[in-house]
């Protein structure tokens, strides 16, 4: 069967104070739950910090793969006791957390117990373990969004996709994460004025600055390549 598989590390985790990686954590579970109720995920969180979610639906890949990010982006960890800005914790609230997102076969899928083996783990696995910032002393960020398939005509396809998205969301402030997530989650600007406590012109304005439009149209246009592959 089919599926897409998404692996994450979060950017430079060990550098927060413990406040900060619990409330990570915490979030997390919280994300998953929405995610897993929206788009019939099933997910895991190891160690606090890193992730693995499976996609029923490959073609919602990307969607998920943003909603995570963005989300995640959006926690305010500065507002937790013990946060004291750095270079490594500057990476964090620029990158917020490293994402692969696998596509191919699941020789064995059962999330009653906890089962997921095959080529799309694999290959979202072996993506993320290859930069991850878990222990290093010295990060070097280039990308934090992927996309890895043994399809190379499907890779190239979407590689310049997947690296315009990138820089979006790593030039993005955590209030528009967190406008963006609420859109990705079908919320209506004027359901995210009311739940952030803002007047709807700022969300049309956060909206309009992290490049909503072109977000869209590109989930959009993923969903499209991915269903008819």
């Amino acid at each position: 069967m089919i599926k897409a598989v998404i692996s994450g590390d979060i950017v430079a985790s060990t550098s927060l104070s413990d406040a900060g990686r619990e409330l990570i954590e915490d979030a997390l579970k919280e994300l998953l739950e929405e995610l897993r109720k929206r788009f019939n995920t099933y997910a895991r969180i190891f160690r606090g910090d890193y992730l693995e979610c499976v996609v029923p639906k490959p073609q919602d890949a990307l969607h998920v793969a943003l909603a995570i990010k963005s989300f995640v982006k959006s926690i305010p960890v500065e507002d937790t006791p013990g946060y004291k800005i750095n270079n490594r914790v500057k990476l964090f609230k620029t990158y917020g957390i490293r994402l692969a997102i696998g596509y191919g076969q699941l020789s064995r899928y059962n999330p009653k117990e906890g089962i997921i083996d095959g080529e799309a783990i694999y290959l979202s696995g072996r993506t993320i373990n290859e930069f991850s910032t878990y222990s290093k002393e010295r990060i070097v960020i280039k990308n934090t969004l992927f996309f890895v398939s043994n399809d190379a005509t499907l890779n190239k396809e979407f590689e310049p996709l997947i690296a315009l998205l990138d820089v979006l969301l790593s030039k993005a402030t955590s209030k528009q994460c967190k406008v963006l997530y609420l859109k990705l989650m079908n919320n209506n600007e004027e359901a995210i004025a009311s739940k952030l406590k803002i007047a709807q012109s700022v969300v049309n304005q956060h909206s309009t600055s992290i490049g909503w439009n072109a977000i869209e149209k590109t989930v959009k246009y993923f969903s499209e390549v991915i269903k008819n592959h």
